[in-house]
């Protein structure tokens, strides 16, 4: 048993040492077994000092380290500049400084008058990081109206406030039970509120309060730092966006001059369009088609390097085509260019090129990727420049056919002029009226015959003849012995451009010019007759249609089908049900002066065959051997003949025979 005096002495010793409580517990207990005496009640007295100076020394101790807690968390916050990073730090350190098992932030939605967490740090639910709580409900009542610090040991089933369903269903889920709450404040407005929780009961000291507030405090001044950083980043950031845009601006304002005056330059150096081409494509780099008003490709140019192939595959009446055309139509109809479509991550993008009232044609720019503006109105500048280059080209070119217009016409007048002086101005123009003449009219129904006239004039088969759009048609005039290739070449390119809506008609040899005016006149009516025969895509000899031209100038559609129908219509409808080839034959047999014989070298078919075939039509059509009823199914058949497709080369009829 250790003595009054020993215990006494130990006690200064434990002091100093910071022994535990559990040691001054000993010595007082070895103290309270002493033998009774006065010496032994004050040394009882000495040990509960002890105790209590011990206890203070401690709780100094906690203070302290809370104080240094808080300094360092202070320092912390105030150099950290991230939101999210900042946010996660300060329930990070809330949790540490209370030893809480779980502590999260909310922050005031002031749109919809609620706090919304943001950050949770040690929850297990998955609700708790998607809490909102209104300003009327919850803890967060007792602290909007306190502005104090508030903590329960038992949240469930505390009364002091008016409990959220929503929310103590996830404080059930999460386990929560002991709560403490502090407000984040700045200028007098609850801005956030800190929270700390335990699963199990804990009644939280006024101290760990004081050190949550603090920690709060800090942080309200910490989160207002953080905003106004962030805020002040985003104005230097939109500052140097716009500082970024206004030096683009200014780098587009000098190649829009640049574009402009190169350009400019170009036009004023008189540069073919080709060159206009490859420049606009080079500075937009891409590939750029200049079109007609037909679609047909004037001039092309690609950017060196590039490679997309839009240019190169386009066809004007491909399957692009209808989209194409309502491009145009919408370009024109706003002033700008307008994308057409995109084909395999290549874009084409249309920009019609306006003459005077009427549209010259159309830029086509096929690029990859997005264009900027100044590439757009790049482009659109460009259609202007291209417009003046075809306006002058334009020009030039009625320049030329002027005199060619002009001989034509003087030609085609019933009051011809002097045909000797016509003659010299022929010849200066290649044409010599010495020689047998043929004239040639083609009526279309789209492009104009304008156009078309623009167009077959370069062509190599029609040199030396007069081309020119007269009154709506295309009429050339050419040598006799050329007149089979200036047919082939005019019909060729008709099918092309026009397709079937087309018709045409060339005239036999002419000795003498004077009678070009009745021969013009005469072509003119053959016209009507083959529009009113129905005949399209097709170029007919002045021979061939003079029959039908004495026969049906002053018939119409209708009457034709009559004719026809009360004439062969039982033939015709047994070809077409059985594709049996009998109108063929028959018709192939009156060319050849009714023989069998010749009909059937010349279908390559057996005698036989030909006149078994003939037997089946007189059972259609009835005796034909009288000469009237033989030329009325001759006619009839000639009209039908002449009123369906063109046969191709080396076929022998209009249907299969059998």
């Amino acid at each position: 048993m250790e003595s009054a005096e020993q215990i006494a002495a130990d006690l200064v010793d434990l002091l100093h040492q910071g022994a535990l409580a559990d040691e001054f517990g000993a010595r007082l207990l070895a103290a309270e077994a002493l033998p009774g005496s006065n010496s032994k009640t004050a040394l009882i007295e000495r040990v509960r000092m002890a105790m209590a100076v011990r206890n203070r020394l401690e709780l100094l101790q906690q203070r302290e380290q809370g104080l240094l807690a808080i300094v360092e968390s202070a320092q912390d916050l105030s150099s950290r500049l991230d939101l999210d990073e900042l946010l996660r730090t300060i329930v990070r350190r809330a949790r540490a400084l209370l030893g809480g098992d779980m502590a999260w932030l909310s922050i005031l939605d002031g749109a919809q008058g609620v706090f919304r967490v943001v950050v949770a740090e040690g929850s297990l639910a998955p609700g708790t990081a998607a809490m909102v709580v209104g300003r009327e409900r919850g803890v967060v009542s007792v602290v909007m109206s306190t502005r104090q610090a508030f903590t329960t040991p038992d949240y469930l089933h505390d009364r002091r406030f008016t409990h959220d369903v929503g929310l103590d269903s996830v404080f059930r889920d999460e386990g929560i039970v002991a709560l403490a709450g502090v407000p984040l404040i700045w200028a007098d407005e609850v801005i956030g509120l800190l929270f700390v929780a335990d699963r199990y009961p804990r009644v939280h000291t006024a101290h760990n309060l004081a050190i949550l507030s603090t920690l709060a405090t800090h942080a309200a001044v910490a989160l207002k730092n953080a905003r106004d950083f962030g805020r002040v980043q985003a104005a230097l950031c939109q500052a140097d966006a716009a500082r970024a845009a206004l030096e683009q601006h200014a780098r587009d304002v000098q190649a829009a001059a640049d574009a402009h005056e190169e350009m400019t330059s170009l036009l004023a150096r008189g540069a073919s369009l080709a060159t206009l081409c490859q420049s606009v494509a080079q500075r937009l780099g891409g590939s750029v088609l200049v079109l007609d008003e037909a679609a047909q490709v004037l001039s092309r140019g690609t950017a060196e390097g590039y490679g997309g192939s839009g240019a190169a595959r386009y066809a004007p009446h491909d399957q692009r085509s209808a989209a194409m055309a309502e491009a145009l139509r919408q370009a024109r109809r706003i002033g700008r260019s307008v994308p057409a479509y995109q084909d395999d991550g290549e874009h084409c993008r249309v920009m019609p090129v306006i003459g005077g009232d009427g549209m010259l044609g159309a830029l086509a720019l096929f690029h990859a990727g997005a264009l900027s503006e100044l590439a757009v109105r790049t482009l659109e500048r460009s259609s202007s420049v291209v417009g003046i280059v075809l306006l002058s080209q334009e020009r030039r070119e009625a320049a030329q056919s002027r005199d060619t217009a002009a001989l034509l016409r003087a030609l085609l007048s019933p009051r011809q002029d002097d045909l000797a002086a016509m003659a010299d101005r022929a010849a200066h123009l290649g044409l010599d009226l010495g020689q047998p003449l043929s004239l040639l009219l083609l009526e279309l129904d789209a492009p104009g015959s304008a156009y078309a006239a623009r167009r077959l004039r370069p062509m190599g088969a029609l040199e030396r003849c007069l081309v020119e759009d007269i009154d709506g048609l295309l009429v050339v005039l050419c040598g006799a012995p050329r007149a089979d290739g200036v047919r082939q070449a005019v019909a060729g390119w008709a099918r092309r451009e026009a397709g079937a809506g087309h018709r045409g008609v060339f005239s036999r040899p002419m000795s003498n010019p004077a009678a070009l005016p009745g021969v013009f006149a005469t072509l003119r009516r053959s016209l009507g007759v083959l529009q009113r025969l129905g005949v399209q895509g097709q170029v007919v000899g002045q021979n061939e249609l003079a029959l039908y031209s004495t026969l049906f100038e002053t018939q119409d559609p209708s009457s034709l089908d009559q004719f026809l129908h009360a004439t062969i219509g039982p033939l015709l409808e047994h070809d077409r049900k059985r594709r049996s080839g009998l109108a063929d034959t028959l018709l192939c047999y009156f060319d050849c002066n009714q023989n069998a014989k010749t009909t059937a070298q010349r279908l390559n078919i057996h005698a036989n065959t030909v006149r078994q075939r003939l037997a089946t039509v007189e059972d259609l059509l009835g005796h034909w051997g009288q000469a009237m009823r033989a030329l009325e199914i001759h006619i009839a058949l000639r009209l039908w003949s002449l009123r369906t497709e063109p046969v191709a080369p080396g076929h022998t009829g209009h249907t299969s025979p059998v």
